[in-house]
């Protein structure tokens, strides 16, 4: 396993219906590095965003679609997605605030 630092774990936001309904229960969804583990996830909110606790991390791994062009048949890259739950004495991440 290749040595990822907290900065290189979490990748981007998830931003849908369904990631901004969890966001009233302090759930965030955050695409993150296909080989960080839980705890990896969790210290690097922790570190990212001041001020919050981390209760729990759920992760899902997605494997690459089928594409095609022509006749050739690839895969897109394999991608894998953490929902974080925060403690009710944390603060909220300030990314999710204007939206």
């Amino acid at each position: 396993m290749a040595d990822i630092k907290y900065y290189d774990v979490i990748l981007k936001p998830v931003i849908t219906e369904k990631s901004m309904a969890g966001m009233g229960e302090k759930k965030y969804t955050f695409l993150v590095h296909t080989e960080a583990n839980k705890s990896q996830i969790k210290e690097a909110v922790e570190k990212m965003f001041e001020g919050t606790k981390v209760k729990s991390v759920n992760t899902i791994n997605y494997d690459g679609k089928k594409k095609r062009r022509g006749m050739v048949v690839g895969r897109t890259a394999k991608t894998k997605k953490a929902i974080v739950t925060l403690t009710q004495d944390s603060k909220d991440i300030e990314i999710f605030a204007g939206l």
